[in-house]
């Protein structure tokens, strides 16, 4: 029998390279997988309907229970495998690319680089830490090779973890951290009372690992 699994996630690389890591670990002749990136809303709602097996999203001191809200009215909830706090992620051509830390105010006269969400979905379902904060200059995209390409183009900046890898950003863009007391939580979204065995604990581990090696504290 074919080896079948998914998992849909907010735009991150390390997820990515785990999916990788976990085919490669399967092996087999016969397999079916699938890796979907998109908005948070649809991430949910694959996990909810049985189309994914897992999501990975993150989750902010700001908009924590929110998410979580509607993470239990979807029968669902979000395993933090690890904290970090808020990176700037800039190009290396920016005029604050040496910069050893920034204020958001820093940032004003800048465009804001994002990943579109769902019409009607509020800030706490955005991908980046303190999108709720107002600015002049945004610029909304759909997918992570577009947005890297944006900044660079724009010199622009977005919100991050500080996790940069792959040729699609990691070579491209710089981070700073930013200066903020605001946390993230980076994890994975189950059914409830679910039990993580098989394709999904293999996944899991290797996030783990990734957000180990890469996240900066």
């Amino acid at each position: 029998m074919a080896k079948k699994f998914a998992v849909s996630g907010q735009h991150y690389l390390f997820s990515v390279q785990a999916f990788a890591h976990t085919i490669l670990a399967g092996g087999g002749i016969e397999y079916s997988y699938a890796f979907r990136n998109g908005t948070t809303r649809s991430v949910i709602e694959d996990v909810y309907s049985g189309r994914s097996n897992l999501g990975v999203i993150y989750q902010t001191t700001e908009n924590a229970a929110e998410l979580n809200k509607a993470l239990d009215d979807a029968g669902l909830e979000f395993t933090p495998i690890i904290s970090s706090k808020p990176y700037v992620a800039l190009p290396a051509s920016h005029p604050l690319v040496n910069a050893k830390s920034l204020k958001i105010e820093d940032l004003s006269d800048y465009p804001f680089v994002y990943f579109e969400q769902e019409k009607g979905d509020s800030a706490a379902f955005y991908e980046e830490a303190l999108a709720s904060v107002p600015r002049e200059r945004r610029v909304a995209t759909t997918d992570r090779a577009s947005l890297t390409e944006l900044i660079c183009a724009l010199n622009g900046y977005t919100i991050t973890s500080g996790i940069l890898v792959g040729l699609t950003d990691g070579s491209l863009l710089n981070t700073i951290p930013l200066n903020t007391d605001v946390t993230l939580k980076l994890g994975y979204i189950a059914r409830k009372d679910e039990v993580i065995e098989g394709q999904s604990k293999v996944f899991v581990d290797h996030l783990t690992r990734n957000l180990n090696r890469y996240v900066q504290l």
